[in-house]
């Protein structure tokens, strides 16, 4: 395995977060793991986005053109990176933020209304980790359970408040994720 998954938005939504817990849970897993952030100008409300390669061999190199992942967590976020991700590859994007339609094909996509799902929870910051769950199901990459007990061992104590919350946010955006690709497949076999 050799994934290279970018985590991508403005700052203050909470890429490089969710990107960071990806990291450490695949670490925890054993796995070797690269974790690149980088910053616009500003920190809240500029762009943000990071880089993650997670491989079950030494990782030659942590940059990454064409990842066969993108989790957009704005529409600038899905403009610059829809047609960045290799053929094949998988786009999973913020649709309460992201108000138009996929234009490539030969990739696959998963639009979850990230900031309506947090909200519900109570906290519309908690849309990074909607998408992150959505993203574990839909590649399979690492069972949720792990993120999960990332999330125990490496939420700073600042943010342990919001532990339990980001266990719910995960687990929900893996609920939109699997009812979304259950319906796919009835779609496509019926």
């Amino acid at each position: 395995m050799n994934e290279e998954i970018i985590f991508s938005g403005f700052g203050g939504q909470g890429a490089l977060f969710a990107g960071q817990l990806l990291a450490y849970a695949a670490l925890d897993s054993g796995l070797h793991v690269t974790w690149i952030p980088s910053y616009g100008p500003e920190m809240r409300g500029g762009t943000a986005h990071c880089t993650v390669v997670v491989s079950d061999e030494p990782i030659g190199s942590p940059l990454v053109r064409r990842p066969q992942s993108v989790i957009a967590l704005n529409l600038p976020s899905f403009e610059k990176y829809e047609q960045l991700v290799r053929e094949g590859g998988l786009l999973v994007f913020n649709e309460s933020l992201v108000p138009v339609k996929p234009s490539r094909t030969g990739i696959r996509f998963v639009p979850v209304p990230a900031n309506d799902v947090a909200e519900a929870l109570g906290n519309v910051r908690m849309a990074n980790v909607v998408l992150l769950g959505a993203y574990l199901v839909a590649t399979d990459m690492l069972p949720l359970e792990t993120v999960e007990t990332a999330l125990d061992r490496h939420l700073g104590e600042r943010q342990r408040k919001y532990l339990d919350a980001n266990k719910q946010a995960l687990r929900r955006g893996a609920e939109f994720a699997r009812d979304l690709l259950l319906a796919r497949e009835s779609q496509q076999g019926g």
